[in-house]
């Protein structure tokens, strides 16, 4: 299983960071990646989430997409002073990250669960048995 990291808006990010123009912090979490005999286990340290603020899919390439975006908001207190911020890092947070999936897995049985700040994501492996079942042989005329 491959692990590859994609972010389509490298320098505008790049950009952004530099220059202070937005609140957006781009960051990726710490994953670790196991095999069994029957799957593969992946573990994404993500403290603070919830499962609402992750999103799990399938690309178009047949890749796992991991998507967080949590938007952090500070409270409005009503003062009668005008209120100035000194420091403010209150911010959107977003990551995505992109898991190239071997091909010897069910796809449609991946499953999520989000525990203790650690997000378990479980791919289960195919079997020799259905390997063995989905081998065609084709008849030569």
């Amino acid at each position: 299983m491959l692990v590859t990291r994609r972010n389509q808006d490298f320098m505008p990010t790049l950009f952004n960071e530099l220059m202070n123009w937005n609140d957006t912090t781009y960051s990726t979490p710490r994953m670790n990646i196991m095999e069994t005999k029957d799957n593969y286990k992946l573990e994404l340290c993500i403290p603070g989430l919830t499962k609402e603020d992750v999103k799990l899919s399938i690309d178009a390439e047949g890749n796992l997409v991991v998507e967080m975006i949590k938007e952090n908001k500070s409270e409005k207190k009503e003062n009668k002073e005008e209120m100035r911020y000194l420091r403010h890092e209150f911010s959107v947070e977003h990551f995505r990250q992109t898991v190239m999936l071997p091909e010897d897995i069910h796809k449609e049985q991946i499953s999520a669960k989000v525990e203790n700040g650690i997000l378990d994501i479980i791919i289960p492996k195919v079997t020799v048995e259905e390997k063995k079942q989905t081998m065609q042989t084709i008849e030569v005329c």
